[in-house]
C-alpha cells in the first residue's frame, strides 16, 4: 500500500515522500496515529500543491532575506564601551548588545544567534560582523566600537 508521510519518521522518511509499506502496517499504526494518509490520486494532487505552495513560500522569505541583507550591508552600528586606563576596553561587546544596537539605531530585529561572532569584540574600532538572516543568505553588517 503506498502511503504519504504527513510528519517525518525515523524508519519510513521525510514529510511529503512516498513510502510502501504493507496494508496491515498502513491500517494499525500509521493512519490511527495520523502519520500518513493512503496515497489516492486526490491526496497526491494536494500534495503536489502543497509542495508548489512552500516552494512559493520559500522563494518569497529568501528574496525578503536578500533585500534585507542588501540594507543591512550599507548600515553602521555604533556600539559604546567603557575605557580603562591607557585607552583600552573594559569589558566587551557581546552578540546580545549589537543586536539591541541594531534594532535601537536602525529599527532592524535580528535574533543575537545569528549573529555570527566568534569572540566577543575586545578591541575599538571598526569590525564586519556576519549575520545568517537565512540559510542561503548572510549580511555583513559594519559595527563600530567606540568609547563610552
Amino acid at each position: 500500500m503506498k502511503i504519504i508521510l504527513l510528519q517525518d519518521d525515523k524508519k519510513l522518511g521525510k514529510k511529503g515522500s512516498i513510502v510502501e509499506v504493507s496494508e496491515g502496517y498502513a491500517r494499525n499504526c500509521i493512519l490511527p496515529k495520523k502519520i500518513g494518509v493512503e496515497a489516492t490520486p486526490k491526496n497526491m494532487n494536494d500534495l503536489k500543491l502543497q509542495k508548489a505552495n512552500d516552494e512559493k513560500v520559500a522563494k518569497e522569505q529568501l528574496e525578503a532575506a536578500q533585500a534585507l541583507a542588501k540594507e543591512m550591508e550599507t548600515k553602521i552600528v555604533v556600539v559604546k564601551i567603557k575605557a580603562g586606563e591607557g585607552g583600552k576596553t573594559f569589558g566587551s561587546v557581546s552578540t546580545k548588545e549589537i543586536a539591541a544596537a541594531l534594532k535601537e539605531q536602525h529599527k532592524i530585529e535580528v535574533d543575537k544567534k545569528k549573529i555570527q561572532l566568534e569572540d566577543n569584540l575586545r578591541s575599538f574600532g571598526s569590525i564586519e560582523v556576519p549575520i545568517k538572516i537565512h540559510p542561503q543568505v548572510t549580511a555583513k553588517v559594519t559595527v563600530k566600537v567606540t568609547e563610552a
